[in-house]
Parts: C-alpha cells; sequence; structure tokens
C-alpha cells in the first residue's frame, strides 16, 4: 500500500455509513456541536428536500430530487480502521439525527430501515459505526429510548444526550407523517459527502491543513463592521464605533461560540425584518431568512431601507443602535443561562429550547427606552412565551422550530417598538384567544415527547408551591442532571398492571393512565430504585420525607407544615391527602396540577408591569 496515496470519492450517506465503521484517535476534541448547529442542519435539510418534494408519486421519484452536498470527511486509514480526522462532529451529528429517525417509526407499520446506518453486528455482536468506547453506553440509551444520566459523563456525553434532545424538539413537523419516508429515501440516497481517504496520518493532516489555513475567510461579523465602520467618515466617530465594536464582542464571546452572529441576527430580524420565505417548492428567501446566514449583504443591499445614508446615520447606527440592543441582548442570554431574579421568564424558556425567544424580546425595545422600561418590555414578552410553551405542550402541541416561526415572526412584527402598556394589552389579548389551555392537562401523559416538558413542570409547580409555603426551592437543582443525585420523574403506581386489574380492563388502559401528570412526581435518583417497584401504600411515608410535592400525598403533611396550610387556605387549591391511589385519587391529583399550572402561569403577571 503506498502511504502516500489519496483517494476522494463522492458517497451517499448510504455508502458513506452502511455497515462501515468510524473512529477517532484519543487526542481528538470532544463531540461539541451546539443547538445552533443542529438547527441550522435540520433547517438546510428540510429547505432542501422540500425544494424538490412533490406530494403522491411513488418513492422511486425521490431518486430523481436534487442532491445536496453536506461536505467532505478526511480519513487516515491504518490497521484496517478508518479513523476520522475531520468531519467527527457532522458524521456524530448525523447519527444522532438517523437514531431519531429510526425511533420515531417505532409504531410504524412499514419502516424505511436505517439500523444499518447506525450499527452493524458481527457474530452476534452489536457495535455502532461510529464506534468510540466512551460514547458507546451513551449511544444505546438514545437508541433504545431510555434515560441515561450525565452525572461524572465526558463532555461529548453532555452533548450528545442534550443534541438528541434538540432534534427531538426541533425536527420539522412538515418532514412527519406521510412525508416522513421520502425525506428518508433522499437523505440516505440523495445527501453527499466527499470522503478523502489517506493511507498515513501524516497525509491526512496535511490535507486538513491545506484546507483550513490557505488564508482566514473573514466573518459575516467581519465584513459588516468593515461596510459599517468604512462609511464613518468623522474619525473621532469612528475610533469611538470600533472601540465599541470590539468591547461588545468581546463580550458576546464570553457567552459562547458564534454568538456575535447570533447577536446580530436577533437584532436585524428584531428591528428589520418585514417578510419571511413560504414553506414550499420554489418559495424565495425573504429578509427573516437571509438575515439568518449572510446578513452582511442584506444590511449593505437595504442600506436605505433602514436608515442607512449619510455618515451620520452610520455612526448613529453602531454607536447608538448596535450599542443599545447588544447591551441588553447581552443581558437577555446571561440570563437564559443563570435564573436572574426578575428575568426567571428568560431562563424558564432557555431550559425548554425556545431559541426564538431572542429577536421577540428586542422587538419591542427602543433605543431610547431606561432599564427599568426594557426590562418590563422584557419581561412581559418572556412571561407570554412562558405561558404559549407550556399552554402547546400540555396540549401536545409541537414546539418545533418550522411550525411556529410564522406565528413567531408575526408576533415579532405586532409588537415592535410598542409602548408597556400597548405590549402588556397585545400579548394579554394573546392569551386570552390562545386556542391551547390547561384544560389539556386532563388527558396530559408522558412519553417520548412530553418527557422534557413534564420534568420542567414538575420543577416548576414543585418550586412554586414551596416558595409559597415558605420553603427555599431551587428549579436549577431540580432540574439539573449534573448534581450527584439529579431528580427524576418518579411514577406514583408501580409498573404492576396486576394490582389494578380492578380498575382497568386491559394493559394498555392501565399504562395510558399511570403516564399520566397528576400520577407523576420529581424524586432524587436512588428512590426509584428502592421503592419504585413497591405498592402505594408501602410508598406513602417515603414520600413525606421528599419535596412539598410529594409530601401532601401524606396526612402528616397536613398536620405538621403550618406555613403550607396557610399558603393551602390562601389559594383556594384542592390539595389533600391520599391514604389510598386509586384511579379517581389520581383523577382528583391531575386535577390539582391543574389548577397549580393556572396559578403558576396566570395572565395576572402582565398586569403587574403595568404597576
Amino acid at each position: 500500500m503506498d502511504i502516500h496515496k489519496i483517494d476522494a470519492h463522492a458517497k451517499s450517506i448510504d455508502d458513506l455509513l452502511s455497515n462501515k465503521k468510524y473512529t477517532i484517535d484519543y487526542y481528538q476534541r470532544e463531540y461539541k456541536w451546539e443547538k445552533q448547529q443542529i438547527t441550522e442542519l435540520l433547517e438546510d435539510l428540510e429547505a432542501k428536500f422540500i425544494d424538490s418534494y412533490e406530494e403522491g408519486h411513488p418513492r422511486s421519484k425521490v431518486e430523481q430530487y436534487r442532491h445536496y452536498f453536506l461536505g467532505s470527511i478526511i480519513v487516515s486509514t491504518r490497521d484496517g480502521r478508518k479513523y476520522i480526522i475531520d468531519g467527527q462532529q457532522r458524521l456524530t451529528s448525523l447519527t444522532l439525527l438517523l437514531i431519531y429517525l429510526h425511533n420515531l417509526q417505532r409504531d410504524a407499520p412499514k419502516k424505511v430501515d436505517v439500523s444499518n446506518l447506525i450499527f452493524s453486528e458481527k457474530f452476534d455482536t452489536k457495535s455502532f459505526n461510529l464506534d468510540i468506547d466512551e460514547r458507546a453506553e451513551c449511544l444505546e440509551a438514545i437508541y433504545s429510548g431510555q434515560t441515561m444520566s450525565a452525572n461524572g459523563a465526558s463532555e461529548s456525553v453532555h452533548n450528545l444526550l442534550a443534541r438528541y434532545d434538540d432534534i427531538t424538539d426541533i425536527f420539522p413537523e412538515t418532514l412527519k407523517g406521510t412525508v416522513l419516508p421520502y425525506f428518508m429515501d433522499w437523505l440516505k440516497g440523495n445527501v453527499d459527502f466527499v470522503e478523502i481517504t489517506t493511507y498515513s496520518d501524516d497525509e491526512a493532516y496535511n490535507i486538513f491543513e491545506t484546507m483550513n489555513n490557505r488564508g482566514l475567510s473573514l466573518s459575516p461579523t467581519d465584513m459588516l463592521k468593515g461596510y459599517l465602520l468604512a462609511n464613518i467618515l468623522d474619525s473621532g466617530d469612528r475610533n469611538k464605533a470600533t472601540d465599541l465594536w470590539k468591547n461588545r464582542l468581546l463580550e458576546l464571546a464570553t457567552l459562547g461560540k458564534e454568538e456575535d452572529a447570533n447577536f446580530f441576527k436577533a437584532w436585524l430580524r428584531a428591528k428589520y425584518a418585514d417578510s419571511i420565505r413560504e414553506r414550499k417548492k420554489g418559495a424565495t428567501p425573504k429578509d427573516f431568512d437571509i438575515i439568518g446566514n449572510p446578513f452582511h449583504k442584506w444590511v449593505n443591499d437595504e442600506n436605505k431601507r433602514i436608515g442607512l445614508k449619510s455618515s451620520m446615520d452610520f455612526s448613529d447606527f453602531v454607536l447608538k443602535q448596535f450599542g443599545y440592543f447588544s447591551e441588553h441582548y447581552i443581558r437577555i442570554r446571561q440570563a437564559s443561562q443563570e435564573l436572574i431574579p426578575g428575568l426567571e421568564y428568560i431562563f424558564y424558556n432557555a431550559h425548554n429550547n425556545f431559541t426564538l425567544q431572542y429577536p421577540l424580546m428586542l422587538a419591542p425595545l427602543q433605543a431610547g427606552d431606561d432599564l427599568d422600561t426594557a426590562n418590563r418590555k422584557i419581561r412581559l414578552v418572556a412571561g407570554y412565551l412562558d405561558i404559549f410553551i407550556v399552554r402547546r405542550a400540555v396540549n401536545f402541541r409541537t414546539l418545533d422550530y418550522s411550525s411556529i416561526v410564522y406565528t413567531m415572526f408575526n408576533l415579532m412584527k405586532e409588537i415592535r417598538e410598542l409602548d408597556v402598556a400597548s405590549l402588556a394589552e397585545v400579548l394579554k389579548n394573546k392569551v386570552a384567544t390562545m386556542d391551547e389551555t390547561f384544560h389539556g392537562i386532563a388527558r396530559f401523559h408522558l412519553n417520548l415527547w412530553s418527557q422534557r416538558y413534564i420534568r420542567h413542570i414538575l420543577a416548576r409547580m414543585t418550586q412554586h408551591i414551596e416558595e409559597q409555603s415558605g420553603i427555599e426551592s431551587s428549579f436549577v437543582t431540580y432540574t439539573s442532571r449534573t448534581i450527584k443525585k439529579p431528580f427524576e420523574i418518579e411514577h406514583i403506581w408501580s409498573n404492576k398492571y396486576e394490582q389494578h386489574t380492578d380498575e382497568f380492563t386491559t394493559k394498555e388502559e392501565f399504562d395510558e393512565y399511570r403516564n399520566r401528570l397528576g400520577g407523576l412526581l420529581l424524586v432524587p435518583r436512588g428512590f426509584n430504585q428502592s421503592f419504585g417497584a413497591k405498592p402505594y401504600h408501602e410508598k406513602l411515608s417515603h414520600y413525606y420525607g421528599q419535596n412539598l410535592l410529594a409530601k401532601t400525598l401524606d396526612e402528616q403533611c397536613y398536620q405538621m407544615n403550618p406555613s403550607f396550610r396557610t399558603y393551602q387556605n390562601k389559594s383556594g387549591l384542592p390539595f389533600r391527602p391520599h391514604s389510598t391511589f386509586t384511579k379517581n385519587d389520581l383523577d382528583m391529583r391531575q386535577e390539582l396540577y391543574r389548577q397549580i399550572c393556572e396559578e403558576i402561569w396566570n395572565p395576572a403577571r402582565f398586569e403587574r408591569e403595568l404597576v
């Protein structure tokens, strides 16, 4: 074998992954993709597929759809194994997507088989095609639909779990249902890579460096900076603008990778985007879409429309507009990463992976708003989104990006530059006219889709009633995956249908009822392993040793907690102990939870901002 030989071949995903094994060396970096990269990948795949898709034709026609090039990967082959030198981020993300598509079809009568792209078997032993030892347990848990704690795990495992959750949340509704088999056929056969194969690491790294180091291309942020500063003719203003730009970009960089680009997209969309691409074949990108990629070009092309005509305009755009909105964006993003008093709704929305909140919160702001006014507007918008998210979730309404982006875009335009009173009125009316209400909780239950929202809702409920009862509480603790004993969703009923045959005629009916919200709690890991299989009467006294929501099942809670009794009487909520937990008890608990949710997500929050 000539170690200096280089092979390069265009390969479909099917060709690239079908019963093939790839690994990485120990010195390779961790899997680091964030939600933004997953979102962009799914948006690109959706747009390219929809551009070719036509309803009603046989699936064989998919072969004639346009191809989509996903980039190149560089592989070093040695000792019969393929080592990824460049491209493991995309291959890892693609593996997560394929696992999601496999799981999405779990109950479908006819499936598009992608299992051979995920793993292969030899001598009755299964191993993943992305064959990396430290990730195998995590991938197996994701593939089999099991929960796994990231506590003590590597950065890669943390990110694998988080990105799979992201895919579950934002996979486009337009690609589900009858469209899904067509999309999966297209993904397998029409999405291509170029696989560059060498037979020594030295050659592989030479190619990698050649492809990446022949000059540093300017980012959209760099291009925008050059365009704006070049048009500020006064040297004093240009120096001020340069210093401001530099300092703000340093602050943005502390928030995360590519936060400068995220800010410009959010700001420009919030204040200037007036149109959005229709989701249909042949539709052309509009303001909202163009800003999402080459935003510097959009500013240049639309300079007159956004008021950039004179040197003074450019100076004001940087020193006043950029300065003001970047400051508030940084505050908002900090509040999304750390629970800050007064800006809690932002953190809650971020926990629900609602990235569209950032342009929406910037939309009503005006550069002349003082800090108090800006905070009121931010709280109003974030508070509305908090209600919107949870109401949709409990009614099993999707929150994926493609399904709600039009609604959020139109809202963004409607609330642009409103004063506090007008903004509160608009948002209050939006809530009043929502189709989804908390009455949906009557049948809200645990499944793979709702799991993340149920964890969120149970944490909010537990925190709320504890704080109202004068007990120190922490939403962050209840939702953290990294504490020593992370909280898990606990079924009050053990998974033993035979104990409930007096009330249920089939196991399917029992399973559906067992998974309802009223039959669930949050308890620390270890509790379920110790008591989860026991009948209710044996677990009841142990619930009294847990958080307040669990304690309320036990009679002792009503005898030993005067602060809780005060809250119970003041709120009028139908708390009651349950010495047994029958179907009727679960129904009562479900109604209690609904009323707690009504109290937490009360639209009266809008009125409070007007005081």
